[in-house]
């Protein structure tokens, strides 16, 4: 683990509250879960611009595209009763 650092925030009293009662529900320290949340939501923002990013090159249209043409070689079939809605 890399050399550990104080990051101090300020949280409305509620949400605060929220934290403590969900640390107590996991069995878990307020640090832990606070490093838990952190690290989890930052690597979905992270892996969010990343996608962003990928896909900013493409025109809708080229996409739509891309997608019906894969879905075309899909052969069709019988779908069973107990797979419809």
């Amino acid at each position: 683990m890399s050399q550990a650092s104080v990051l101090t925030i300020r949280v409305p009293k509620d949400l605060k509250n929220r934290i403590e009662v969900t640390a107590k529900e996991q069995g878990v320290s307020i640090n832990q879960l606070a490093m838990y949340m952190f690290s989890r939501e930052i690597s979905s923002f992270e892996a969010g611009n990343k996608m962003s990013e990928y896909w900013r090159g493409f025109s809708k249209e080229t996409l739509f595209n891309d997608f019906d043409s894969v879905m075309k070689k899909i052969r069709k079939r019988r779908v069973s009763r107990w797979d419809k809605v």
